[in-house]
Parts: structure tokens; sequence; C-alpha cells
């Protein structure tokens, strides 16, 4: 699966600081994977519009500490399913980071970006090199770049799909560093 390196699309949302990202759909609908489910609840306490007003390649930029609470999917499966191609945010909660990196979302660390945007902002972000160029004023603000390892993660589509496109599908084959680990009960102490 081929990630574009650069998203051209806007700013759908801006999100402050510790942002709990299951908000978004309702605390009450995070069991909820059903796409139209989630469709109908996304975004609805805070613009019922939302899901009409997103286009495909959009973003949202969130503050310090994006994502904070228990990392659970179905709030970035709706985001996702409506058109959000990407996050970038001052910061991300652990737990968000990993889930969302898994899932092959791409997460751009970007300081000075709440800021530097507004709602519906153009803008260009060039996930592997953590840049974005704000198209209203022309700023380009530099973040972290991601590890190889995230992305590889992304580039692959998630987790799940780095780890069958390196070692197979339906295979039982160990990998090497897992294979050098003793098995717990592979030396008893009697």
């Amino acid at each position: 699966m081929k990630v574009q390196d650069v998203f051209e699309g806007r700013v759908a949302w801006k999100f402050g600081d510790d942002f709990d990202i299951d908000l978004v759909i309702g605390v009450t609908n995070i069991k909820y994977y059903d796409p139209d489910k989630l469709r109908s609840v996304l975004m609805q306490a805070y613009d019922p519009a939302f899901v009409d007003d997103v286009r495909p390649g959009d973003v949202i930029v969130g503050g310090r500490n994006f994502g904070y609470g228990h990392p659970h999917y179905p709030a970035m499966i709706a985001m996702r399913n409506a058109g959000v191609v990407a996050v970038v945010a001052e910061s991300y909660a652990p737990g968000f980071w990993r889930g969302e990196l898994y899932q092959g979302m791409p997460l751009v660390t970007v300081p000075g970006i709440s800021e530097a945007v507004e709602r519906w902002d153009d803008v260009a972000v060039d996930w592997k090199n953590a840049t974005v160029r704000v198209g209203r004023t022309g700023q380009v603000l530099q973040g972290t770049p991601p590890s190889p390892h995230a992305i590889d993660v992304i580039e692959a589509g998630g987790g799940l799909n780095l780890l069958r496109a390196q070692y197979g599908t339906g295979s039982s084959t160990v990998p090497p560093a897992a294979a050098a680990v003793p098995h717990p009960t592979s030396e008893r102490v009697t």
C-alpha cells in the first residue's frame, strides 16, 4: 500500500490540549464499529454538519497530549471513514499514538500548529518530513519526523499489514528476535 508523502487538504477541525478523542463520537458510542452508526454520531456535539463538510484528504489538528484518555478505535475509524487522512498535533497521548500508529494513521508532531492554523485552512502536510505549509499565510512549520519503523508501519497500512509483509500470512515462522528468547517453561528450576 502506497501512502502519499504529502497530503493536501484542509483543517477539518482544530482540537485543544488534552482532548479525549472518544468525545468526537460520544462515550456512549465507543463500542460501535458499524460505519453508518459512527457516521451518524461523529462530531454531533461540536458541529452536526461536520460529516457533510469534511472532504477526503482533510486533516485534524490537535494541541498538546492529543488523544488523551483510553485508546478506543471507533472515534478515529469514524474520522477515517469521513475522509480524514492524518492528524497533526503539538504532542500525543502515548496510548493514542501507539493505537493509531498501529492502525496506519499518519500522526505528525508539529510544535506551534495549534496557533498557526484555523479551521478550513488549506494545508500541505509532508508526514515523513514532519512539515506543514499553511496556505493562508505561507508559513511552513517543522516538526519531529517519525522514526523509520513508524514510517514502515504507516506505509504498510498498519502494524498487522507490516507483520504480514515481513513474515507472511498463515506461516508458523517465528521472527528471529523472538526465536532467541527462551520460553519461560523451557528452563525449570527444581
